[in-house]
């Protein structure tokens, strides 16, 4: 994907909005929890220093205790209170797209608890893009940050509106800031620096060539297998509906998706080519096209998971996303949505 340079504009907020940071920042240093919005995806927010607070999260999410959670903090210059041993290059993408939806994987400083980090010595740190977001930390006061994974059930489709995290979590959260849609709609890119040369552990809304353009030199995009750390979202299944998702070709995916409907299934065609256009006749199949932009298909791909995921379908089929570094992070979110240990033969 293409980044953006976010700008945010506090003076945007209303004074609705701003009553309302008011109260979930009073929530948070209580010890509660709140989902907010970010440019990315909403996220499930805690006390980074409050044990019990991280606590929650995990028993909101169901989330396995040694998965990592993502640290948001509210400026560049708080980067060494929460990390140290920080890589000059590490600096420079910080200061070049924050705020924006890059993580950085540091190593952690002392603020940090083990409870943050599932015991490993590296923290993922963030500043999100959005006005609420940034203003909720500020509201906070110095010295605080929040960990916030995305407001969804563990390994279950991340929400992008304020009405996904009611449906899914509803009153389990202590309040939930309406932010609107966000604007990127996929998770941020994960980069490494904990053997001090850059990697991608997860892509996101930060293109490669963006990053290797502000560090001059190349950015390894690393797998799964090659992880020494665990990191949000790097499981091989995540990110799923209920429902089935298969990803197949342009060249099989009417076949398929017929074969489907033969058995008696009621099968949902997601396309971005034009071959949608060339729908086979079958009452049991319904297609929908996605954008040709890969920005506007990441924008949109969540919001349409969860909405064909209630829609009664017995299988998603979606076809392969083109094979271009810009539709990385939509390929990887694919994949992972797709993921069947007895059944990944896909084409």
């Amino acid at each position: 994907m293409v980044h953006t340079q976010y700008k945010q504009n506090k003076s945007s907020l209303t004074a609705e909005q701003q009553d309302q940071i008011t109260a979930a920042a009073l929530i948070l240093r209580e010890g509660g929890t709140v989902a907010f919005p970010t440019e990315t995806v909403y996220g499930l927010g805690a006390d980074v220093t409050n044990p019990d607070a991280i606590n929650k999260i995990y028993q909101i999410k169901q989330r396995p205790i040694d998965h990592p959670l993502i640290v948001h903090i509210g400026d560049v210059s708080h980067l060494d209170y929460w990390a140290q041993a920080i890589p000059n290059s590490a600096w420079k993408l910080a200061r070049h797209f924050w705020p924006g939806p890059l993580t950085l994987i540091l190593q952690r400083s002392r603020h940090i608890p083990d409870s943050v980090t599932g015991g490993q010595d590296t923290v993922g740190l963030r500043i999100p893009a959005h006005p609420v977001a940034l203003a909720l930390l500020a509201a906070l006061g110095p010295k605080k940050a929040l960990a916030a994974p995305s407001a969804n059930r563990f390994g279950r489709i991340s929400p992008t509106t304020a009405a996904h995290v009611q449906e899914e979590l509803g009153v389990a959260v202590d309040m939930i800031l309406d932010g609107g849609a966000c604007e990127v709609g996929l998770e941020s890119t994960i980069v490494s620096f904990h053997d001090q040369s850059p990697k991608i552990l997860r892509p996101g809304g930060i293109a490669l060539s963006a990053l290797e353009s502000v560090l001059e030199g190349p950015v390894i995009l690393a797998h799964n297998t090659s992880q020494m750390i665990r990191t949000s979202g790097s499981l091989p299944a995540h990110y799923a509906p209920a429902t089935p998702l298969r990803i197949y070709s342009t060249k099989h995916i009417w076949d398929r998706s017929l074969a489907l409907a033969a058995q008696g299934f009621r099968v949902l065609v997601m396309t971005w080519s034009d071959i949608g256009r060339s729908r086979p006749s079958s009452q049991s199949i319904e297609q929908f096209s996605m954008p040709v932009d890969p920005i506007a298909y990441g924008q949109q791909l969540y919001s349409k998971l969860r909405q064909f995921d209630q829609a009664a379908f017995d299988y998603m089929i979606i076809e392969t996303p083109p094979d271009h570094h810009s539709w990385l992070a939509i390929a990887d979110r694919l994949q992972r949505a797709s993921y069947n240990p007895f059944d990944n033969k896909q084409n």
